[in-house]
């Protein structure tokens, strides 16, 4: 499907120079001398690299169409990741590469968003918020309870974050999958 530059929004897909990019920010330029121009930061699906590119004012590009399909993880097969589609229990494995730095929050039996184009895996996207539990950190010190003070903890999915001093081995903790920070205790 072709667009024209003109119907560039944040969130739109197209395909530029061999890769699928998503619409970050745009903007609408109307010099008051020359032609018009669409100034755009795109990021890749493939990589999540960011990148600015400017399109002239209609010009045509070619749309990607994304589909999502919710799959539940079940299992890492060395370095693959299965995942069970979840109306046909259809499996597939996945690489890490796929999956991206979110892989370290995957825990069985959790429903992620497979991210498909043209047939193709571009990524998984797991839920923005996961509960697990801390199997490693140091203990806290008691009365050391300052608001800016944190210690780093191990995940039972194998993932570091930085925790509040409070927090102790066996406890249930809920985190921004986002940007990697912890939210509160369950």
């Amino acid at each position: 499907m072709v667009i024209s530059s003109n119907d560039l929004r944040p969130g739109v897909t197209i395909k530029v120079d061999h890769d699928i990019w998503t619409v970050v920010e745009f903007l609408h330029v109307k010099p008051g001398k020359g032609a018009a121009f669409v100034r755009t930061k795109l990021k890749s699906l493939k990589t999540g690299n960011s990148i600015e590119k400017t399109f002239r004012a209609g010009e045509r590009l070619d749309e990607a169409i994304i589909e999502k399909k919710e799959m539940q993880y079940l299992y890492k097969a060395g370095e693959n990741y299965a995942l069970m589609d979840n109306q046909s229990f259809e499996q597939i494995e996945v690489s890490a590469s796929q999956i991206g730095p979110k892989a370290k929050y995957l825990k069985e039996e959790m429903n992620v968003m497979v991210i498909y184009c043209d047939g193709q895996i571009l990524g998984i996207d797991v839920p923005n918020f996961v509960e697990l539990k801390v199997v490693e950190t140091p203990p806290g010190v008691k009365g050391d309870t300052a608001a800016s003070n944190n210690k780093p903890a191990t995940l039972e999915t194998g993932a570091v974050i930085s925790v509040p001093f409070f927090v102790n081995v066996g406890d249930v903790i809920r985190v921004d999958t986002r940007d990697d920070s912890y939210l509160d205790r369950v």
